[in-house]
């Protein structure tokens, strides 16, 4: 099954309530997460087929139209991302750390699924929207090489979105960092 994931933000929480809700019962579909925002905005994210995420986004796209303000169909999302949205697995070797920040939730899922598409790292953590200002960040982990590589790419789709805040890459990170990453 080729997994898309779909990112709704409705205006309010109250009606984001509501929304996930319709999206849950109108297609077959998988809750990532459902949550409020900042500032004051509810996000859904949910996962499936790309047909039932187009199902599930156009329902509430035409039932909250007023509501909605923003709703995004990404297709083709490696799996590894959406393990990362569900709660990444902990990453065991710690090696060279690389972090991209983008400036929307919808972004940083895009930005990180491009980079574990050009190396071989792991993401050690996925972070959209709650509590960072609606701002998204992904933290990697590989060989220096290879998160060199994923962040650029990751950076680069988020620069030509107009999405895109920041960047590091951190060649050996302390030990104590990585207990609190």
């Amino acid at each position: 099954m080729i997994h898309a994931v779909g990112v709704i933000e409705i205006k309010n929480i109250p009606k984001g309530v509501e929304a996930c809700d319709d999206a849950l019962k109108s297609a077959g579909v998988r809750l990532i997460s459902a949550h409020p925002s900042c500032p004051g905005k509810y996000e859904i994210l949910v996962t499936g087929s790309i047909a039932e995420v187009q199902t599930a986004l156009e329902h509430v796209q035409d039932k909250y139209e007023h509501h909605v303000l923003d709703c995004t169909l990404m297709g083709r999302i490696d799996q590894a991302v959406i393990m990362a949205l569900m709660g990444a697995q902990p990453v065991t070797e710690h090696k060279a750390l690389g972090i991209i920040e983008t400036y929307s939730g919808a972004s940083i899922i895009k930005a990180a699924d491009a980079a574990v598409k050009a190396a071989n790292v792991a993401i050690v953590d996925l972070r959209l929207s709650r509590g960072m200002g609606g701002k998204g960040v992904v933290m990697l982990t590989g060989e220096v090489g290879d998160v060199t590589a994923a962040v650029e790419a990751g950076s680069d789709y988020a620069i030509r979105q107009g999405l895109f805040s920041s960047k590091s890459i951190m060649a050996a990170p302390h030990e104590e960092l990585w207990e609190h990453l």
